[in-house]
């Protein structure tokens, strides 16, 4: 198995000798507009791709889409991928990815099969309170194929029940979650800050957890120093990875 960042939470994965590009979203620095309500006004995304995306693309079989916001699907991606491929995503997202071309959308509700390898959605919350249920639904993915350590990507969402149930039903040995602590002004985090991104590791000791999301949009407060300073000191650096973009890890 390869997990490589591309940026924020956009991976090229190798699984069960599938390559997948889950949230693509590949535009240039600075081609959004900063994310409203937050504490700065720097336009999105904050740093450039590290690869052209030609490359970024290259060989791709299928794309993973958790949920619809724009630093997870954006316009460059939609113009740029090819729409023959293979998108997975929530139900509730498979109007509108159909609508803006791609040709083989297929909604996971539960799990499907596919090219000998199991993709099962899970839950999540984006956020806390009547901030989640604004935020609208998110879902993550559990990736299983023969040989390899069950791969759980988390998706947008904070430390809750669901996430808790995912890691007993699925026993994954490797997770990556949405660290950043992303918040508005007047909000709570509505992804996993650094006390959330412990929590996973400690409820899923015998895992590797791969923190992202991290240094590339405006309301992202954890940075990857911070973070690994926290991982530190809590004796979890041998457990908890924290990729630069561009890096691959192999399990």
């Amino acid at each position: 198995m390869d997990i490589k960042l591309i940026r924020h939470a956009t991976l090229r994965l190798e699984i069960g000798g599938r390559h997948l590009l889950l949230d693509p979203a590949l535009g240039a620095a600075g081609m959004q507009p900063p994310i409203e309500n937050s504490d700065n006004d720097r336009r999105n995304p904050l740093v450039d791709l590290p690869a052209p995306i030609p490359e970024i693309a290259r060989g791709l079989q299928a794309l993973v889409v958790t949920h619809l916001h724009r630093d997870h699907l954006d316009d460059e991606a939609v113009q740029q991928l090819p729409h023959a491929l293979p998108v997975f995503c929530q139900p509730e997202d498979a109007d509108a990815l159909a609508k803006r071309g791609f040709k083989q959308v297929q909604p996971v509700a539960d799990k499907v099969d596919w090219e000998g390898l199991e993709i099962i959605r899970t839950g999540g919350r984006h956020g806390t309170g009547d901030l989640a249920r604004q935020m609208g639904p998110v879902s993550g993915f559990v990736f299983r194929a023969a040989g390899e350590r069950p791969l759980y990507v988390a998706g947008d969402t904070v430390w809750c029940p669901l996430v808790a149930d995912a890691l007993a039903r699925h026993k994954p040995g490797v997770i990556v979650v949405n660290a950043g602590a992303a918040e508005f002004v007047d909000s709570d985090p509505i992804t996993m800050d650094s006390d959330d991104v412990l929590r996973v590791a400690q409820a899923a000791p015998e895992a590797t957890v791969v923190a992202v999301h991290m240094e590339a949009w405006n309301h992202c407060a954890l940075g990857r120093s911070r973070l690994a300073e926290l991982v530190r000191q809590a004796n979890l650096s041998g457990r908890i990875r924290i990729p630069q973009d561009g890096q691959q890890l192999s399990f």
